[in-house]
């Protein structure tokens, strides 16, 4: 019989192991700790406490991040974002191309096709994961 996996963060301080796990979860990709202030009030702060917060979900929190990210023309950071909410079934391709024609509108149809871009981008990749033959199991 096998052991539980052991948590990969249970070595750290309960926040700080609190706001990995969220990390990894809004990110869709392992996360590790890191140094320095930035990486703490990234991970303890902001992901161990303000994304945890009562009030909205995950996927209201990713809808007003994405419009935000849009407004600052973050398209790097776009490209973590679009990519996991769909990841996550947040935002499925049809929202993902609502929230496209919607800041075409509000933001102006360049940085709209620039979000346009990122979100067809996030689309096509994840088609193809999709439709890639599973791998075979070892044996």
């Amino acid at each position: 019989m096998s052991e539980p996996a052991k948590d990969k963060f249970e070595d750290l301080p309960k926040l700080r192991a609190k706001g990995l796990r969220k990390m990894e979860q809004v990110y869709g990709f392992d996360m590790s700790d890191g140094e320095g202030d930035f990486f703490r009030y990234t991970a303890d702060h902001l992901f161990g406490d303000i994304w945890q917060r009562p009030g909205l979900s995950d996927r209201d929190r990713r809808l007003f991040l994405i419009g935000l990210l849009v407004g600052q023309r973050a398209n790097d950071v776009l490209g973590i974002q679009v990519p996991a909410a769909l990841a996550s079934g947040e935002l499925d391709a049809d929202a993902l191309r609502e929230l496209v024609i919607l800041a075409c509108h509000y933001d102006g149809w360049p940085n709209g096709s620039r979000l346009n871009s990122v979100v067809e981008e996030a689309i096509g990749k994840a088609r193809r994961r999709a439709e890639e033959p599973a791998a075979p199991e070892a044996t």
